[in-house]
């Protein structure tokens, strides 16, 4: 698993719903839009056409 920093992480918002994000695993998990955007060789890939749908799961 890739830590993201914790500065980084405060900036970044879900651009989908712009909400906070949260690492679970290598994922950010974004609780308002239900989205879970890759972690890639530590780079979070923040493309809503790559996040995974988790409405099924929370």
């Amino acid at each position: 698993m890739n830590k993201i920093d914790q500065k980084l992480l405060d900036i970044l918002v879900c651009p989908v719903s712009k909400g906070a994000l949260e690492q679970v695993g290598d994922e950010l998990i974004c609780h308002t839009s239900k989205l879970a955007y890759p972690i890639k060789d530590g780079i979070p890939v923040m493309l809503p056409e790559e996040a995974r749908d988790l409405s099924d799961e929370l």
